[in-house]
């Protein structure tokens, strides 16, 4: 049984103690813990000067029936009945984060001390992390991200891979690669959301070009990596600007990919 004490030692051998951490993390990875998702996220918070993890919420997304061009997106074949109870989820501030994202960044999102960026699909939950969250527009969804490259933060894995590295987005964004647009149900309106990323399932070919930048600690039954964003952040786009297709998936039925190959 993994407890508080065995989380913080091992978070305080890695070289990203006191600094600004962005994780991603399945909970389930790391087997029993004493205290429950609680507990680690209670050992992250001590262990860091910010903590950040995504907090999306994909329930909240729609489709009109037409759209900008080359958008990854059959408009007719998505959109959906709002007048049903089975379409979307209205966007609200206290609204869940999507189960794809894990229970502990549920977790984080229910602290008290946490904040929770507004973004109706893409937002972030973090502690101690206002100077990030508050960087995130409707125009810039990945700017928290953004915010701590700028501190010289780092990328915390915790129990998966790079399939779920978000900041590898914001990356593509900086190379210049193709971005889309989505829509959100609010309350009372639909907002387009410019800036939504492609495809990740192809991301954890960048590990390859990691060698040397990542470190890693065995906590439970969970691999924790630890990655500077920054250097993570240059791989990518000197990757991207060498190999253009680099890190996008083989999945035929992959529209995003598609649509990022078509750009390129």
């Amino acid at each position: 049984m993994v407890t508080l004490q065995d989380l913080q030692e091992k978070f305080q051998l890695l070289p990203s103690r006191g600094q600004a951490v962005f994780v991603h993390a399945s909970y389930k990875s790391l087997g029993g813990v004493e205290g429950g998702p609680e507990t680690v996220i209670e050992a992250l918070v001590r262990s860091s000067s910010a903590l950040m993890m995504p907090a999306f919420t994909y329930d909240t997304m729609v489709s009109p029936l037409a759209g900008p061009p080359n958008n990854a997106t059959a408009y007719s074949e998505e959109t959906r009945d709002l007048s049903t109870d089975t379409g979307p989820i209205p966007f609200r501030p206290n609204m869940p984060v999507d189960r794809d994202m894990g229970i502990l960044a549920e977790t984080l999102r229910l602290r008290p001390d946490a904040k929770r960026s507004l973004h109706p699909i893409l937002s972030f939950t973090g502690v101690n992390a206002d100077f990030a969250l508050d960087r995130q527009t409707i125009y810039d969804p990945l700017a928290p991200i953004g915010a701590f490259a700028e501190k010289n933060g780092w990328v915390m894995l915790i129990g998966v891979d790079h399939k779920v590295n978000t900041s590898i987005h914001y990356a593509e964004k900086l190379a210049g690669r193709k971005q889309f647009t989505r829509w959100a149900l609010m309350p009372k309106r639909i907002v387009e959301c410019p800036g939504f990323p492609g495809d990740s399932y192809g991301f954890d070919a960048i590990r390859e070009h990691l060698q040397n930048d990542v470190d890693v600690a065995y906590i439970g039954d969970a691999r924790v990596e630890v990655v500077p964003l920054n250097r993570l952040i240059d791989r990518v786009k000197n990757l991207l600007k060498q190999e253009p297709p680099a890190l996008l998936c083989q999945r035929p039925a992959c529209a995003r990919c598609k649509a990022v190959r078509d750009s390129l």
